[in-house]
C-alpha cells in the first residue's frame, strides 16, 4: 500500500490517521490535517489545491467537533468537495481518518 500516489498531475493520499489515539476528535483531526499538509508539501501542492476529501468518523455524533478543526484549516477560497461518514476504524482508539485528492 502507498501513502500517496501521483498520477497525471493528481495526488491521491491514503486515509491519514492520528499519531496519538488517546486524544479528542478535534485534536486527532488537527493532527491528521497537519499530516496532510506535510504530504502535499512533499509534492509541491497544498490544501488550496484539494479536489475532494472523505472524512471517516468512528462516531458521527462527533461531527461538530471534527468540523471545528476542519473549518479552521480548510482553504475557504478553494474548498474541496467533502463527504463525512460514520465508519468502524481499524483501531478503536482512532476517531477520525481523512482521505484526500489534490492537484499537484
Amino acid at each position: 500500500m502507498s501513502e500517496m500516489v501521483i498520477h497525471n498531475g493528481t495526488a491521491y493520499l491514503s486515509g491519514q490517521i492520528a499519531e496519538d489515539g488517546s486524544t479528542t476528535v478535534e485534536a486527532q483531526t488537527r493532527d491528521v490535517l497537519r499530516q496532510i499538509d506535510a504530504r502535499l508539501a512533499e509534492v509541491g501542492s497544498d490544501k488550496s489545491r484539494l479536489l475532494t476529501a472523505t472524512v471517516f468518523l468512528a462516531d458521527i455524533a462527533t461531527f461538530a467537533e471534527m468540523n471545528t478543526a476542519w473549518d479552521a484549516w480548510v482553504d475557504r477560497t478553494n474548498p474541496p468537495t467533502r463527504a463525512t461518514v460514520e465508519a468502524k476504524l481499524a483501531d478503536p482508539a482512532l476517531l477520525v481518518e481523512i482521505l484526500v485528492v489534490a492537484a499537484v
